[in-house]
């Protein structure tokens, strides 16, 4: 192709005549080389060259054979999870050597949390998350309980994240976001993982405190095994590990209490949240003690490495689904970096914050001028469909005020139009989806908000000459409201 204007013309070549050769030993090869330099030398801008076959749409779709990006065959180290794990892609246990093995499970953990928020920006649950060969084989785990539990929370989390963005059918704007790809998603005995997950917080809790005893550290410990072997690294190991436990705990409290109804799991969802943001802080600071325990020197800056210690984490193949699930984007992606993710979480949590500390206000203008406000803090998908499914539930706000309720009261009517028939004429019933449809686009982002509105603008022209009609006939005359009244309260809603 030369150049990119619109414009398509055929230019005619002397083509040999296309002659089916068999593929084999006396398969004879011709440089075709001075034939494409001719045609590069009479194509003019916006001329192709095409045979009779030739279709845009499969250009565009076929692969491109020996580009990484494209030609998902290329990039794949293994073709199967099988095959990785015979490699020793994901062993179990990851080392023999305790202290190798504490540090390697924090690196699992940092990096799927740096995979985790890639997929919250929008990369896909196969290429993010579910590159751990832990998470493709759940059962291998099981004689480790520490990366055993953490994974079955990392599942339960993902699932719930995605029933919350499916739900509010956010997720147009990033289809990628809801498909998982037939994945183990669904891991029996996750239901579990909460109370798994406290088994080994409390054991670490007691291995913390053993440490923090006035007896000498280098006194061996008679009641429990040391995560590790260096009795000096034995007390920022149990911190490293508690706060990132923790912080998975607080955070899938966070979204089962925000999933509650109408609202009834706002102020738990709140001190959840708070103990989440303190968890990250400790996250945080843990880096500096990880990056001076390691006994791997890491290379290049460690703002671009996806664990705090800085090293590679192990148990993770990104282009392995490629091959095992066809709808896989082919191309590679980036990882966002641990500190970033981070970043992402910490300003995920203050979302959330400001939506459970939201007073669920039933007047309409509350709501509609609470929503633009926290629309101005650019808060990403979760949070969004979050705030979506809080406000409109069984086709009520809040799942409690029914929407006519809520339009009299923006439109300032008296107290005996609320009961009368006229809610279930049909102006009136477009009347209240068109409301529904408004806080739904108002949670979608900027680029869909302008284009949805644009599309319903009409949509609320027609409902208001049909409502003006609807009120005149049925209060005109019957009730002591004035024409001049219903029509101003119209305009004011509408």
């Amino acid at each position: 192709m030369a150049g990119t204007s619109a414009q398509e013309a055929t230019v005619d070549l002397p083509l040999p005549e296309r002659t089916p050769i068999p593929s084999g030993d006396h398969t004879v090869w011709a440089d075709v080389s001075p034939l494409l330099d001719a045609a590069c030398k009479d194509l003019q801008d916006g001329m192709l060259i095409h045979g009779d076959n030739f279709n845009l749409f499969a250009a565009m779709s076929a692969l491109e054979i020996m580009d990484p990006k494209m030609d998902s065959g290329m990039i794949c180290k293994y073709y199967s999870v099988d095959e990785a794990i015979e490699n020793g892609a994901a062993p179990v246990p990851i080392s023999f050597d305790k202290t190798i093995d504490v540090q390697c499970t924090i690196d699992i953990m940092d990096h799927l949390l740096a995979c985790e928020a890639t997929w919250h920006k929008g990369h896909s649950l196969a290429q993010t998350v579910f590159s751990c060969i832990y998470l493709l084989r759940p059962d291998r785990t099981s004689s480790h309980p520490l990366l055993h539990s953490y994974c079955r929370v990392i599942r339960a989390t993902c699932k719930t994240v995605i029933s919350v963005v499916s739900d509010a059918r956010t997720h147009e704007e990033e289809d990628l976001f809801i498909m998982t790809y037939g994945l183990p998603l669904n891991g029996d005995g996750d239901e579990k993982c909460l109370s798994m997950l406290k088994a080994v917080e409390e054991t670490i809790s007691r291995q913390l405190r053993a440490c923090k005893a006035p007896s000498s550290k280098t006194r061996v410990l008679e009641d429990l095994m040391p995560l590790q072997n260096n009795v000096e690294f034995e007390e920022g190991y149990c911190k490293a590990l508690l706060c990132r436990l923790r912080f998975r705990k607080h955070f899938y409290h966070v979204l089962t209490s925000m999933r509650r109804p109408q609202g009834r799991g706002l102020e738990l969802a709140r001190k959840h949240i708070a103990s989440c943001i303190s968890e990250l802080k400790c996250i945080l600071n843990s880096s500096e003690f990880l990056r001076s325990s390691t006994l791997v020197t890491h290379e290049g800056s460690i703002e671009d490495k996806t664990t705090a210690s800085g090293r590679q984490p192990i148990g993770f193949d990104a282009s392995l689904n490629c091959r095992l699930s066809a709808p896989t984007p082919p191309r590679a992606i980036k990882i966002l970096s641990w500190k970033k993710a981070v970043e992402y979480f910490m300003k995920l949590l203050q979302d959330l914050d400001v939506i459970c500390s939201y007073p669920l206000d039933p007047s309409l203008e509350s709501v509609l001028h609470f929503v633009v406000e926290f629309q101005k803090s650019q808060p990403d998908l979760v949070a969004r469909a979050h705030l979506q499914r809080l406000l409109v539930q069984d086709g009520k706000l809040y799942g409690r005020d029914p929407v006519f309720a809520v339009i009299t009261r923006a439109a300032a009517l008296r107290d005996n139009t609320r009961n009368h028939d006229i809610q279930k004429k049909e102006s009136i019933v477009q009347l209240g989806q068109l409301v529904i449809n408004l806080l739904k686009i108002l949670c979608t982002n900027g680029a869909w908000q302008r284009r949805k509105l644009g599309k319903i603008l009409q949509d609320w022209r027609v409902v208001y000459v049909q409502l003006e009609m609807a009120f005149r006939k049925e209060f005109g005359e019957k009730a002591n409201i004035s024409n001049d009244e219903v029509c101003c309260s119209l305009r004011g809603l509408l």
